[in-house]
């Protein structure tokens, strides 16, 4: 891969697994240095560290533990990557938690949780990353949002609503930099191939009776045209865009990558 990003920093939260560690990974291999954030199991993190390090040269990437519900966590996290990597040329906000119920069955701590991590966490890092990149007048922001971001699905209450107000955020920051090269985008994915997604198509099929193939199609993916996963990599391509060369004038954008879901 062409070492568009060479000389570059990122900070990826959510990036030990799925979406955000396919964007890590895209980053590290187009030349930037990466910091990695999340939750797993402590071998799964150490394999993700080594993978991520062995693309910049060697040795582990840095990782920050924070719990991205908490706001001083948040901020240590941004002045731990700083510290690491030099500075911070490229963040983006991706960790996120889902939980599925009415909303007038929805418990009020999973909503208050959903918020902080899916919405409340991005403000937090922007808002600590932001002066940086001002200074050094130079910036990316990507906020990972959702399909959800720009529609609504039942029992998502929590979800929905956090996506939504990270799409509104990301247009509201892209305002107030858009006289700087600085920008501010949102990506918009359909239902993406991860192990956790995945992981929902053994227990639909069982429920309705039907081939996992079918329950895949017409019920998991009952709203995505296309009948197929979106890929890892396909939002990582997305990612990789938004923060190379010719990207300058993309700016406040939510970009959808779900299979002709906003289409329908």
């Amino acid at each position: 891969m062409d070492q568009v990003l060479a000389g570059r920093t990122a900070l990826v939260t959510g990036s030990t697994s799925g979406i955000g560690l396919g964007i890590a990974k895209i980053y590290a291999e187009a030349g930037a240095k990466v910091m990695l954030n999340g939750f797993g199991k402590p071998e799964e993190i150490a394999k993700a560290r080594a993978e991520i390090g062995a693309l910049q040269g060697g040795g582990d990437a840095p990782y920050s533990a924070a719990d991205l519900s908490k706001p001083e966590a948040v901020r240590q996290m941004v002045r731990e990557a700083e510290a690491a990597l030099g500075r911070i040329d490229i963040l983006v906000n991706n960790a996120g938690i889902q939980f599925v119920a009415p909303v007038d069955e929805f418990p009020d701590d999973k909503f208050d949780a959903i918020i902080a991590i899916n919405f409340a966490s991005n403000f937090h890092a922007i808002k600590a990353a932001l002066p940086g990149m001002k200074a050094r007048n130079w910036g990316r922001i990507i906020n990972v949002a959702s399909a959800h971001g720009l529609v609504a699905s039942p029992h998502k209450v929590a979800y929905v609503s956090a996506k939504h107000a990270v799409v509104g955020m990301t247009k509201t920051v892209a305002l107030e930099v858009a006289k700087l090269p600085i920008t501010c985008n949102a990506i918009c994915p359909g239902f993406v191939r991860t192990p956790l997604a995945e992981a929902q198509v053994g227990p639909l099929a069982k429920e309705h009776g039907v081939s996992e193939q079918q329950a895949l199609e017409d019920y998991l993916l009952d709203k995505q045209p296309s009948k197929r996963w979106i890929e890892v990599d396909e939002v990582a391509q997305m990612a990789l865009y938004l923060v190379g060369p010719g990207s300058g004038g993309v700016n406040g954008a939510a970009l959808s990558i779900d299979g002709g879901w906003l289409a329908a």
